[in-house]
């Protein structure tokens, strides 16, 4: 088990604030393993409630009396599966001295966001759990992080084939089990076809034309399956930043995969070896720093973007933060050097500075603002 120390710190200063907070991300990413180092950490009584345990639904068959006279904390899991509990939550929130918080988890991000916003307005906290980062398995683990990604059991596999098969058993069971539950309506084998199309595209502009015709259905359906791996936080949309200048600029989101090992079990990719070999590495690359950068910075979704004009300009990830604008490059060589379109973007958006993030080991300035950065330093402070 990898320790998550900062995330935990996080999650148990959210519950001293809030009666409710929700741990919310993609299968098999800890979320359970957090919820019990909270619970041991918790300084009183605990209770756990899991609702894949026929025991537990059974316990919360009256809610209100299952609930009301718990003490301490309370950690309900999977709670996508029982949305009438968030009525009760409400009520049981708005009680004198709260004699109780309630942790609450769950992998369907606007599912629990919509019930947290309609039910408990004020009153939940959300968390977002992301795999696990370059800044917890350290600089020594880069190549495996990126090769197998960052969901817990795939990196801590005993061997590559190890985490290649886990992964594979991930894929089938999201598709066949997790995705109906999670209230996707979309059949299995289509969503692996598409699942497969998205993974070849991955560090492109979204095209929902081509994808619609590929499937013989209309441009809202595709984006609908988009969204879909998009709220199971399994695939990333980029969103476009559009800048008043007289430049025609790009509408559509970039699209990646969310988690690198993910992304090669469906190119099937399951050695150093293959990976350096395929055409994809590049692109596969780019999504494994963006994910790096965005994570390091503790950037939101909504503070992450990329910018591209129709002439060729373009930036693979600007940032908008606390005030402040900061662009990165990705390029997967050990000389990066200084493009026209990265002046162009300095120039045209402003930028605070200009990070050329890249697979070598050394920093150096390329012009005023702009530095060349290994990944391991990426996103750093000035």
């Amino acid at each position: 088990m990898i320790n998550r120390p900062d995330h935990l710190k996080a999650i148990l200063s959210l519950l001293t604030r809030h009666p409710v907070v929700s741990i919310l991300g993609a299968r098999q990413v800890g979320k359970t393993t957090i919820a019990r180092q909270a619970r041991e950490r918790w300084r009183g009584a605990a209770a756990w409630f899991d609702l894949e345990d026929p025991a537990s639904l059974r316990r919360l068959a009256e809610p209100m009396l299952a609930l009301r006279n718990l003490k301490g904390l309370v950690v309900i899991d999977e709670i996508q599966r029982l949305p009438g509990l968030f009525p009760i939550l409400r009520v049981l929130a708005d009680r004198p001295r709260r004699p109780s918080r309630f942790l609450i988890l769950g992998s369907a991000a606007p599912d629990l966001r919509r019930q947290g916003a309609e039910t408990l307005a004020g009153r939940i906290a959300n968390y977002a759990l992301p795999p696990l980062g370059l800044g917890e398995v350290g600089q020594a683990a880069q190549k495996r992080l990126w090769l197998r990604g960052g969901l817990p059991r795939s990196f801590v596999a005993r061997s590559d084939a190890a985490s290649a098969e886990w992964r594979r058993e991930f894929v089938t069971t999201f598709l066949e089990r997790d995705l109906g539950q999670l209230g996707v309506n979309v059949p299995a084998p289509t969503m692996r076809r598409f699942w497969n199309m998205l993974a070849h595209y991955h560090g492109q502009i979204w095209n929902s034309s081509e994808f619609a015709r590929s499937f013989g259905v209309a441009d809202t359906t595709v984006r609908g399956y988009l969204d879909a791996l998009s709220a199971t936080f399994i695939a990333r949309q980029l969103q476009p930043w559009h800048e008043n200048i007289a430049k025609r600029q790009v509408k559509a989101p970039k699209v990646y995969l969310s988690d690198s090992g993910l992304l090669h079990s469906l190119l099937g990719l399951e050695t150093p070896a293959q990976l350096e070999n395929h055409p994809k590495v590049g692109a596969s690359w780019e999504g494994f720093a963006l994910e790096v950068v965005i994570r390091g910075l503790g950037a939101r979704s909504e503070e992450c973007f990329f910018w591209a004009t129709h002439a060729g300009a373009e930036l693979d990830l600007l940032i908008v933060k606390a005030g402040r604008r900061l662009g990165f490059e990705f390029k997967r060589s050990e000389a990066p050097a200084l493009t026209p379109s990265m002046r162009s973007a300095l120039k045209d958006l402003k930028l605070d500075r200009l990070e050329v993030v890249h697979a070598g080991q050394d920093s150096f300035d390329l012009a005023e603002r702009v530095r060349a950065v290994p990944l391991s330093l990426a996103g750093g402070k000035d």
